[in-house]
């Protein structure tokens, strides 16, 4: 009778420890749920900077023109890294950055009617979890579906360029 007793409470232990182990599972799965969107957001933000930064660089590029020079965008995101319009080095941007969405560093670009860089955007289909609340200058992002719609574009260009053509760098 006692060999009955002992199997039966390791019976009942075992199941306690496949509960345990369902129980602890379902806990990790929504961790990691939440760790998931937690980086999303992240990423988000980070975009949101970097997409900042091209958009402030850009506007540099074009106000700070040297004299004799007709105004103009740059024709390719180096010419932020290097003003070739200058002798030496004028940097607008330390670096080409990567897309954080996509982790790569291949933007959209937005061309103006002179072929030069009015703009870049994410390559990324996905749809954002940011829909609203966006500072005053990105006040456009609100409800659009894609990232890549994220448009960063200089202020006063938006009026010049109706529809933005996107092109591959």
């Amino acid at each position: 009778m006692k060999r009955f007793w002992q199997a039966r409470e390791i019976g009942a232990a075992y199941l306690m420890l496949l509960l345990t182990i369902l129980v602890m599972g379902i806990g990790l799965v929504a961790v990691s749920e939440v760790w998931h969107t937690t980086l999303r957001r992240e990423k988000e933000l980070e975009l949101l900077f970097i997409g900042d930064q091209y958009r402030q660089s850009l506007r540099l590029y074009f106000t700070q023109t040297p004299s004799g020079n007709a105004l103009r965008y740059p024709l390719k995101l180096e010419d932020l890294l290097k003003d070739p319009r200058v002798p030496g080095t004028k940097r607008y941007l330390r670096k080409i950055f990567a897309d954080p969405i996509t982790g790569d560093t291949k933007w959209g670009l937005i061309l103006g009617p002179n072929g030069g860089i009015v703009g870049v955007h994410s390559m990324s289909q996905e749809q954002p979890i940011k829909t609203a609340n966006f500072s005053m200058e990105n006040k456009a992002f609100e409800n659009m579906k894609h990232y890549s719609d994220w448009v960063f574009l200089v202020g006063s260009t938006q009026v010049v360029i109706s529809p933005p053509k996107k092109s591959d760098p």
